[in-house]
């Protein structure tokens, strides 16, 4: 996946895979680069390769999988992964892995074009409203 290194060098051995609010491995630049998303455009390269969607599931990680059930995680990845998805549109980055694997779940069992749409406009709201991660 295509994206703009906002965080230090070797930060997921220094911290938790998630964010934090005020986290230190961000970088100067990466904390503005991610308060106006822009760290996500290279992202537009992989919808275009067919890798990712616009609106999906975020891509996880291996270690991500202990979140789930092995059902859950064989139906999380029945879909591409996509540069936004429910949980960025309804709670940004203030969420729990718990809440964001029900959001994730929710979001395959349900998806259309009708809520890919309002996943859209939701996430336009957030980045233009609380600006970025």
């Amino acid at each position: 996946m295509y994206k703009f290194r906002s965080m230090k060098c070797n930060a997921s051995e220094v911290g938790p895979y998630f964010t934090q609010q005020n986290d230190p491995r961000i970088t100067r630049v990466g904390r503005v680069i991610r308060r106006t998303s822009i760290d996500e455009l290279p992202q537009l390269i992989n919808v275009l390769l067919g890798d990712m969607s616009i609106v999906g599931p975020r891509p996880d990680v291996p270690v991500q999988e202990k979140n789930y059930t092995p059902d859950e995680w064989q139906l999380r990845n029945s879909v591409k992964p996509g540069i936004t998805g429910l949980a960025q549109a309804t709670v940004r980055s203030n969420t729990t892995p718990e809440e964001r694997t029900r959001l994730d779940l929710e979001y395959v069992k349900t998806h259309n074009i009708y809520l890919d749409l309002k996943i859209i406009a939701m996430t336009v709201k957030q980045v233009i409203s609380k600006g970025g991660n």
